[in-house]
């Protein structure tokens, strides 16, 4: 958006990550970024805002009100805006609200704000009018994605960039109830992948990427061609490259895929189990089966990926399903699959109902949503139970599960381990003979063991948060005023 916008004449764009300030960004006493300081020294004629996490909108709200108080501007876009929560957004501090993808809607926002045109003009975007919601006819998805310049990471000021991501697909034909990523795959062309990893290692010497298209090698014969063109670049430019990518779990029954993968420096695969059950499978709309996915997780280990598993604990079932689990059966079944598969890594998040999913409108439907002044956008992270869940369980023991699931892989043993793997790196070079297959077999150990004891951490700091917290007062609220609202429901319908 930043790049698209950097060569109109008139505008010079910045990029602020509060999640990322580095060494010299200017941080409040109170979290984030000091935006006066910011405004004082580069005051700022449009800010604009990125919605596509829900859980960081309510900050979102706080900034935008805070910059229209001093005269600046507001758009914001981002999946959370889309349907219901575009009057949210409005009311709460924006101006205007782009309804899609806005690489092009951007730059005519920009002339509207020159007073330059009408903003009734600018196609998918939403804005007031005499305290009225007018949302203008929507704009076609962008599909000739090489008219788009570079994204310009020298625009994201303060920030250290260790990672860079990179797309050529947008859109996900998977259908996921829980997820808000829809509609046919749109795909840019093999050679602008490339060219933009060619030029990030040229103006900012990178070494490690992330593929952010939502599923990798959606495009089976093109992504083997992209593999093999990457391939072939890093044996030009003398230098071997890291990528992470997304990818489902039944691309592990394509071996000439993996290869490839392998052969073109791609380390990490990130994977979404969901769940190691079937019914809740089931009611997620996935294709896999719980007892297909040991094998096939096994299979990407084989060929040297470190495997990433991201895992759904408490899914909410269909009223036409006839299960119940309790909690504790559910902890081990995780347990014993993460395990048995030896996934290097895991991520074990709450069901999320995200605004505009199907999940949160059968949720909806069936009054179990917790009303959002109790719990608020703030706690739609994974990390919170956010519904009154399937019986026998309660949302409390859902919370505690996921974090004893991810405490049996995330250990403070882990610190000696790593210890134990920088001791013990000759020995393996010296045993297998083979310097190249001793530094594979030994970095994947050392790495796992680092991101484990770095996961503890993680956990051993969230838990310090959370008792700081009021969460389980707001879920007792929560839960008070969603019986009462059933309790009237009853009265109403008798």
């Amino acid at each position: 958006m930043a790049t698209s916008v950097n060569d109109l004449e008139g505008w010079d764009v910045e990029v602020i990550d509060e999640n990322n300030l580095g060494r010299y960004g200017p941080r409040s006493p109170s979290g984030g970024a000091d935006h006066e300081l910011l405004q004082a020294q580069r005051p700022a004629d449009v800010v604009g805002f990125y919605g596509g996490l829900t859980s960081t909108t309510p900050r979102l709200y706080h900034l935008a009100q805070w910059y229209r108080q001093v005269g600046v501007v507001t758009i914001a876009g981002g999946q959370h805006f889309a349907g219901e929560n575009t009057a949210e957004a409005l009311h709460a501090g924006i101006d205007y609200v782009v309804l899609g993808e806005g690489e092009q809607a951007i730059r005519e926002l920009l002339h509207v704000v020159e007073g330059r045109g009408e903003a009734g003009a600018v196609r998918g975007i939403a804005y007031l009018d005499s305290g009225t919601v007018v949302r203008t006819p929507p704009r076609e998805p962008l599909h000739d994605f090489d008219t788009l310049a570079y994204p310009d990471f020298s625009l994201v000021r303060y920030a250290r960039i260790k990672i860079f991501p990179v797309e050529r697909i947008r859109g996900c034909a998977m259908n996921c109830e829980f997820c808000t990523v829809k509609g046919t795959p749109r795909c840019a062309s093999v050679e602008r992948l490339l060219g933009n990893v060619s030029y990030l290692v040229e103006t900012h010497n990178a070494r490690h990427f992330f593929v952010v298209d939502d599923l990798f090698g959606q495009q089976r014969d093109e992504t083997l061609r992209f593999c093999r063109l990457f391939a072939r670049y890093q044996e030009q430019i003398g230098r071997q490259l890291t990528t992470t990518v997304q990818i489902r779990l039944d691309k592990a029954r394509d071996p000439e895929l993996l290869a490839a993968m392998r052969e073109a420096g791609i380390l990490n695969v990130a994977i979404g189990f969901e769940s190691p059950i079937d019914e809740e499978l089931k009611a997620m709309n996935k294709a896999v089966r719980a007892g297909d996915m040991l094998s096939l997780a096994r299979t990407y280990r084989r060929f040297g990926f470190l495997v990433h598993g991201m895992f759904i604990f408490g899914y909410p079932l269909r009223t036409e399903v006839e299960f119940a689990m309790p909690v504790d059966e559910r902890v081990k079944r995780f347990r014993r699959f993460i395990r048995r598969s030896k996934i290097d890594t895991v991520q074990v998040l709450l069901p999320v109902p995200l605004p505009g999913t199907e999940l949160r409108q059968r949720l909806e439907q069936q009054g179990r949503v917790y009303p959002i002044e109790d719990v608020g956008w703030e706690y739609y992270d994974g990390n919170f139970p956010l519904f009154e869940p399937d019986a026998p369980a309660t949302a409390k023991e859902l919370q505690d599960g996921g974090k004893r699931i991810m405490s049996r892989v995330y250990e403070f043993r882990y610190v000696l381990l790593v210890a134990a793997s920088i001791l013990s790196f000759p020995a393996v070079a010296l045993w297998l003979h083979n310097l190249n297959e001793g530094w594979r077999r030994w970095y994947r150990t050392w790495y796992t063991r680092v991101t484990r004891f770095g996961g503890w951490l993680t956990m051993r700091q969230w838990n310090v948060q959370f008792k700081k917290s009021d969460f389980l007062n707001r879920l007792h609220r929560a839960r008070r005023r969603l019986g009462a609202a059933d309790d009237a429901h009853s009265a109403a319908s008798h």
